[in-house]
């Protein structure tokens, strides 16, 4: 039991590490991919110049031109575009981006993914093909990049810090994201990550090097600006201006509604916009974000060029390589003397973004919740099954019971924490299940149905019954067993597994499949259903017509307890509702399922000691269940 509680505290961790990303990376390309093209000539040739002497020793890893405007899903090279989309979500700091980008193997693979992810969300015709677009990337994601469900997802890097009053001003606002001590967000970051590449780019246009080093200074600067870039475009997604406060429920379900559903804001210059968010994107958000990028972009580039008013100077250890800020490893932000002159140029980019709306309290923004954390739950259900005839070892005719049941669950919600199609329900459920007698008879003679439940094959009867559900890494049970030994030897490997099995395993046979008709998903080995027969005061009997002790047929009265052991298959979700705190849904789940009798007793003369008793045989069935599942989230 207490390991149990245990997978389920730590699939409410999971949570902590999945997607409030803001855009995606076919988003976060666009963008990039918008702003080179939106550069003054002047400046595109400075950035074509920084390229391709960046390129040197990497020419088999980076295209020939900055940007590839012509890409497929057959990717062999990374172009500048996809250094953002790269920075934040796949990497947690500019130097490890690089070397992802020249020394490891999945990351074109992660590129060629998200080359499909935009020709998918393109052709989606409404939400269903959308949610099902993002469950087959996010698990070729998962397979493809181990880290990318876990990495960076404790802090809030990638929001906007909430406004503390109404009359606070972009340039105080500044000074609050960026000074020591500041949860760590996406603008201060941004400005972290854009001061070292205008550092180096002053370095470069103002000391003397060798090719060498200037080829090796021009990939950092390149690089800094690019990590930058991937967080000042995460300011322009809805779900990351509304607010960061709240728990792990508030914080997903606010970000992912104002992704989709977008959220009216107005820039710190008074520009009003409409915003939308992750895998929602459209041209117009692409190019509201492009506009300010390019500002960026350009700014490293005049510093470069040796534009005075563009370079700052720092009494830092000047060094070659990229910065190695981890933003996955930090929560605050980290002391640094910043040049007074980047005030000049951080702020025309700061009135161009997203005022962010008010912390917690007075005039806030409206929250949402996920359906994600601990729960009880109320489950009432009707069954029906087929019955591959009866306990008498002759009693062969298939019959139907109809059941009803009614349970109490505690347990674990995080449904779609990736994108909805995931499923990282844990639980525990005890409930009673009565049923009806079978429509067969305990002998096939005509018209003894009609005295139903005294000459059934299996009477009518009652049973205590108890569900357990988990998801499961390769192979059903695994995470019981593997929990409790790697949460003392590796806690991230044990949050890999979960992330893995919140998204349908290894093997995604589990994932859920969204259509207009509803959600269905395939779940044989995550639940399994004990049903105990005959455990009240007054035990279940039967009637048995077997070959006594002598040989000779004969009809016995037996007494008897049963265990049934049930596993879902398939679930179907025609409807769901979820307001705030509480969830209510209607499920129809096929299962199939043996009942193996035991503990047998023949009570055919109460006043006669009788030894013999007859043997009785497991009974397979199959069935549906109607099930009404209403949660009270905590």
């Amino acid at each position: 039991m207490k390991t149990i509680f245990n997978i389920a505290a730590l699939l409410l961790i999971i949570l902590a590490f999945q997607t409030t990303k803001a855009w995606v990376y076919p988003e976060h390309r666009d963008i990039m991919l918008r702003a080179i093209q939106k550069l003054e000539p002047k400046h595109r040739d400075v950035l074509s110049k920084l390229w391709n002497a960046a390129r040197i020793g990497y020419e088999s890893k980076l295209t020939k031109d900055v940007i590839d405007t012509s890409q497929s899903t057959i990717i062999s090279q990374l172009d500048y575009a996809s250094w953002p989309a790269i920075g934040g979500d796949h990497s947690t700091s500019a130097k490890e981006m690089l070397h992802n980008i020249f020394t490891t193997d999945w990351l074109l693979e992660v590129a060629r993914i998200n080359a499909q992810l935009k020709i998918d969300l393109a052709k989606a015709a409404d939400r269903e093909e959308r949610v099902n677009a993002l469950r087959n990337s996010d698990i070729l994601l998962q397979r493809a990049d181990p880290n990318y469900a876990t990495r960076a997802g404790h802090n809030n890097v990638h929001f906007l810090l909430s406004l503390k009053t109404v009359k606070e001003t972009s340039i105080k606002y500044g000074f609050e994201c960026v000074k020591e001590g500041a949860e760590l967000n996406a603008l201060g970051v941004f400005v972290w990550y854009h001061y070292s590449a205008l550092l180096k780019a002053t370095r470069y246009s103002t000391e003397q090097l060798t090719p060498e080093k200037r080829s090796e200074l021009i990939l950092a600067l390149l690089a800094d600006e690019a990590f930058a870039l991937h967080f000042l475009e995460d300011v322009f997604a809805a779900g990351h201006t509304a607010g960061t406060w709240g728990d792990a429920s508030q914080k997903k379900g606010t970000h992912d509604y104002y992704n989709e559903h977008g959220l009216k804001i107005s820039t710190w210059e008074g520009q009003n916009l409409v915003l939308t968010g992750d895998a929602w994107m459209r041209p117009q958000d692409a190019e509201n974000a492009a506009n300010v990028v390019r500002i960026s972009i350009e700014q490293v580039l005049d510093a470069a060029m040796g534009k005075e008013t563009a370079m700052v100077f720092s009494n830092e250890e000047k060094i070659f390589s990229a910065d190695n800020f981890d933003v996955g490893f930090h929560d605050y932000m980290p002391a640094r003397t910043l040049d007074p002159n980047i005030g000049n140029l951080i702020f025309p980019i700061f009135n161009k973004t997203p005022i962010p709306g008010l912390e917690h309290g007075l005039g806030e923004l409206p929250r949402f919740r996920a359906e994600i954390g601990m729960f009880v739950g109320f489950v009432p259900a009707l069954r029906a099954a087929l019955v591959a005839g009866g306990f008498g070892k002759d009693q062969r005719t298939t019959g139907f019971i109809g059941s009803l049941e009614s349970s109490v669950r505690f347990g674990a919600g995080l449904d779609g924490v990736l994108n909805e199609s995931g499923d990282g329900l844990a639980f525990l459920e005890i409930g009673w299940r009565q049923d009806g007698s079978s429509s067969s008879g305990f002998v096939d003679f005509p018209g003894t149905e009609s005295y139903g439940n005294l000459l059934a094959a299996i009477p009518g009867r009652s049973a205590f019954s108890a569900r357990l559900r988990l998801p499961f890494y390769l192979v059903p049970g695994d995470l019981l067993v593997a929990a409790p030994i790697l949460f003392l030897v590796s806690q991230e490997t044990l949050i890999k597994m979960g992330a893995t099995a919140v998204n349908g395993g290894l093997i995604p046979w589990q994932a859920g499949l969204a259509t207009s008709l509803g959600r269905f998903q395939f779940v044989l080995g995550r639940e399994v259903g004990i049903y105990l027969f005959g455990r009240s005061k007054v035990r279940d009997a039967l009637f048995n017509i077997s070959e006594d002790e002598n040989g000779i047929p004969s009809l016995f009265v037996l007494s008897y307890r049963s265990t049934q052991i049930e596993f879902p298959i398939v679930e179907y979700r025609p409807f769901r509702a979820f307001e705030m705190e509480q969830r209510s849904s209607l499920f129809i789940q096929l299962y199939g399922g043996i009942d193996i009798p035991h503990n047998v007793d023949n009570i055919t003369d109460a006043n006669k000691s009788t030894t013999f008793v007859p043997a009785l045989k497991p009974v397979w069935y199959f069935g549906a269940r109607v099930i009404f599942d209403w949660r009270h989230y905590f």
